[in-house]
């Protein structure tokens, strides 16, 4: 029987302590925090997006590096395998927009719990508290150091996680063991981020919720990102999904050179919008400017439109001119956003870089460096947008590595 050893209790660590153990190995995951799945239960604000129903020819278009690399672990553990597990594990799935799967219960922990069952059911044992300082291959074995002492295993599993949110256990160190083994770890920056924007304008619209807007970049005359969901605005700048997917995106590039656009009306185009706006006020040729607002915009982003297109609140909708019409219609199909920075690493959902994916074998996660150490989840160069693509390669890398490291090699 191969002892397997597995560093790390996220999704990719608990997912491979369940594959090793359903083929007969010996496991034992170790885990520096308190309980398993800790950056879990703060995903998918808490309610645990686990994955993205979408279909398989459509699933690697979700991924902003590498996805390439993530084709036979998907083919090995597919959506659709994923969700089967977790529900016959006794938590039901829902798919809400975009494609996106929670529990039905909207708790992330009925997700932990699950995952915990399958484990235990396969015979993996876990040790929690137990942070590890050192690994090191000494002939065929494997030895782990840690303020639990030194564990000997077959074969070795890093599932260790990224550099973000840092306090759930996701510190950067698994970078370090692999360091450690030989492997070369790319730039680590935040991917899935808020981004902070130059526009003094959005601090006043704090907590505001858009629904249904698109937004989009691009760079000269290339389109970087035009996307069609829900954002935030926070007293720096912009967050939610579609600023999250936006940051991965633009990574790396310079942002002086990003022209970022809201479209608070991605139903209509700008003429239709004109004609709409006309057929309002010839409804009420004695209202105002405000009223005309309100029934466009959230009323906290009125005064606020209403001052970047140059529009008094209080002005006779009859003594609108055309000018300022257009104005408004221009601010309301292409509002400019301009991003200064990303909010800090530790706030990023996903980190960008890790392990080079050349360094690692995509169908088993085994390295071409060291055999017998297998690498799994964010540690790797791997990073998608938001809606469950995360996840989905976490668990099925982890899949992967957790079946190869146990001896059974997957066609």
């Amino acid at each position: 029987m191969r002892r397997v050893g597995i560093v790390g209790g996220g999704p990719a660590g608990m997912m491979a302590a369940i594959a090793a153990g359903e083929v007969g190995a010996e496991v034992l995951l170790l885990e520096g925090n308190e309980k398993l799945g800790k950056k879990l239960y703060i995903t998918g604000k808490g309610r645990c997006n686990v994955t993205n129903a979408a279909p398989a020819e459509e699933f690697l278009r979700g991924y902003a590096r590498n996805g390439r690399f993530l084709h036979s672990a998907f083919a090995n553990l597919t959506n659709e395998d994923l969700m089967r597990r977790i529900e016959g594990a006794g938590v039901p799935l829902k798919v809400e927009r975009g494609g996106r799967v929670f529990p039905v219960s909207d708790k992330a922990s009925d997700i932990t719990r699950a995952l915990e069952r399958m484990m235990r059911e396969g015979g993996a044992r876990v040790r929690l508290r137990a942070r590890v300082q050192a690994a090191r291959k000494e002939g065929e074995a494997f030895l782990v150091t840690g303020d639990f002492g030194t564990e000997r295993f077959d074969a070795l599993v890093l599932a260790c996680g990224g550099a973000s949110y840092p306090s759930t256990g996701s510190d950067g160190g698994g970078y370090a063991l692999a360091r450690s083994f030989g492997h070369e770890v790319t730039e680590i920056r935040p991917a899935l981020i808020p981004i902070v924007t130059k526009e003094s304008w959005c601090p006043q619209l704090q907590g505001l919720t858009l629904k249904n807007v698109t937004l989009s970049a691009r760079r000269g005359k290339k389109v970087l990102f035009s996307e069609l969901g829900e954002m935030l605005f926070t007293h720096f700048g912009i967050s939610g999904p579609l600023a999250l997917s936006l940051s991965s995106a633009i990574s790396g590039l310079d942002l002086a050179q990003i022209e970022i656009r809201l479209d608070l009306k991605p139903g209509l185009d700008r003429e239709a919008l004109l004609r709409r706006l006309e057929r309002d006020m010839a409804e009420r040729p004695r209202g105002h400017a405000r009223a005309l607002l309100e029934g466009l915009l959230p009323r906290s982003f009125v005064p606020v439109m209403a001052e970047l297109a140059g529009l008094p609140l209080d002005a006779p909708v009859s003594q609108i001119a055309r000018r300022q019409k257009e104005a408004l219609v221009e601010c309301l199909k292409a509002l400019p956003l301009h991003a200064a920075s990303f909010r800090p690493l530790e706030e990023a959902i996903v980190t960008r870089g890790g392990v080079q994916v050349k360094e690692v074998d995509p169908r088993t996660m085994e390295s071409k460096i060291v055999p017998g150490l297998y690498l799994a989840g964010e540690m790797l160069d791997v990073d998608g947008v938001t809606g469950g693509y995360n996840l989905q390669a976490a668990f099925s890398t982890g899949w992967c590595a957790g079946r190869s490291a146990a001896g059974r090699q997957e066609p």
